[in-house]
């Protein structure tokens, strides 16, 4: 098991006396003050920001500009109050706390989820996975008047934030009212957590004001308290990943009309700038050292990018496909672009093999049990900090390899093809994976639970 040895962090039988000090904690006049410089700043360079998003919705997603007063504050009222409200940053959290939130749907059926993003493509997909059974909109700017009108406006009975993104003014305006902030699937990198040291005039009495924080593993609970969180108001829960992707088993037969049996499938999922580069070049070395007939399918990790692959491919004399172009793909079709959101899974689940990306890059790297989930062994780049568990313990068992470079990749893609034996067992080991760690939802439920039936005692 992960963290296998560690001592499990239980709710402590203390978490009575622990979560009124929540509600107790005065902060300083210092502290104040620094909230309050916060909140100037931020108000200075609202105008900036405003237009920005009108300049992003004219040039890359029209959803920045069409909903942009709800930056404001200025959000539709749910069906009904006194529910969860789930904020996730994006793609990622909106997809780790979807299991979650569909348990809750399951066990509390009257209660109203309201979810919230900052970026469209998270926007695109709570719509995807949830259609109108959820109420959504965009988290408001941080200024401490936005945020007081939408909290006015949802009177939920309990906010989630999924994995980071901690806002003052956000957790400020839960705690006036009383309202438990919980983080679940908490992630802090020892690069976030030195920058919080910097400013931990401002960070420190967030975490004061925080109810529970549920982490994703050893590091980041060892970061939060560091930080200065107390133990009793933390739980090591594992990372909710593990269960989100064990449940998916449905394999999309005939996506795109794509099959293994007219040759192995290179799925390079959520990539970003120079890695889909190095994977043009690495199928090339594939494919002028070997006669099978590997297709490569590339996934931009976000929308705005997906012109700008296509001008790739062309720059390098390939033919492709855009996927949303066509509704089947030729077997002769060597290069697939899909451009369309929402469909990753499916492509991971007729690939012989991935590649995850954001870890060429540097962005800490996407989700490698994605992939995982469908029993297809996983490249990586040396940039896997964003989930550095997961990955390392993937390696270990022989599902994932790491890769630096288009050499590296092609050696990995020919050696998978020259022996399906091995594929099929790293493949068969990163589904193990899943299987063994699963467990985060349900005492990450148990938490929750907690922790608004105390807020109400």
């Amino acid at each position: 098991m992960i963290e296998e040895g560690a001592k499990a962090k239980e709710i402590k039988a203390s978490d009575e006396k622990t979560s009124r000090a929540t509600t107790s904690y005065k902060p300083s006049l210092v502290e104040n003050i620094c909230r309050w410089l916060y909140s100037f700043v931020f108000f200075i360079i609202i105008p900036i920001a405003f237009l920005n998003l009108a300049r992003r919705g004219a040039t890359r997603n029209k959803e920045y500009s069409q909903r942009r007063f709800e930056r404001f504050g200025f959000v539709a009222r749910p069906p009904k109050t006194g529910g969860y409200l789930f904020h996730c940053v994006s793609v990622g959290e909106v997809v780790a706390a979807s299991c979650l939130i569909k348990q809750i749907m399951q066990t509390e059926p009257n209660t109203q989820i309201t979810v919230t993003t900052t970026t469209p493509t998270g926007s695109a997909r709570v719509r995807d996975i949830f259609g109108n059974t959820v109420h959504h909109f965009y988290l408001p700017y941080d200024l401490h008047t936005a945020m007081a009108k939408m909290i006015k406006r949802i009177k939920p009975k309990a906010v989630l934030i999924t994995e980071v993104e901690l806002w003052p003014n956000f957790i400020h305006a839960c705690w006036k009212r009383d309202i438990p902030i919980m983080v679940i699937n908490a992630r802090m990198t020892d690069r976030s957590a030195k920058r919080y040291l910097k400013i931990s005039k401002l960070f420190r009495p967030m975490l004061n004001k925080l109810t529970h924080i549920c982490t994703q593993g050893q590091r980041d609970y060892n970061n939060y308290l560091m930080l200065g969180m107390p133990e009793a108001r933390m739980t090591q829960t594992n990372n909710i990943k593990f269960d989100q992707a064990a449940s998916t088993t449905q394999h999309s037969q005939g996506f795109l009309g794509l099959s293994t049996l007219d040759g192995p499938i290179f799925v390079a999922g959520s990539t970003h700038d120079l890695e889909e580069q190095a994977m043009i070049d690495a199928v090339k070395t594939v494919w002028s050292s070997t006669a099978v007939n590997l297709r490569l399918i590339i996934v931009p990790r976000h929308p705005e990018r997906f012109d700008t692959v296509a001008k790739l491919l062309q720059q390098n004399k390939l033919n492709y496909v855009r996927t949303s172009e066509v509704d089947a793909v030729s077997s002769h079709s060597k290069v697939i672009l899909l451009d369309e959101m929402g469909k990753l899974n499916s492509a991971y689940s007729i690939a012989s093999f991935a590649f995850v990306g954001g870890s060429i890059a540097n962005r800490g790297g996407h989700n490698a049990l994605e992939p995982a989930a469908f029993s297809i062994p996983v490249m990586m780049g040396p940039n896997t900090y964003n989930n550095p568990v997961i990955c390392e313990y993937l390696e270990e068992r022989g599902a994932l390899t790491i890769v630096s470079n288009a050499q590296d990749i092609a050696a990995r893609c020919e050696a998978w093809i020259n022996d399906n034996d091995k594929l099929v067992k790293a493949g068969k080991a990163g589904r193990k994976v899943l299987e063994e760690n699963s467990g985060a939802l349900d005492k990450t439920l148990t938490v929750i639970k907690h922790n608004v039936r105390e807020s109400l005692v």
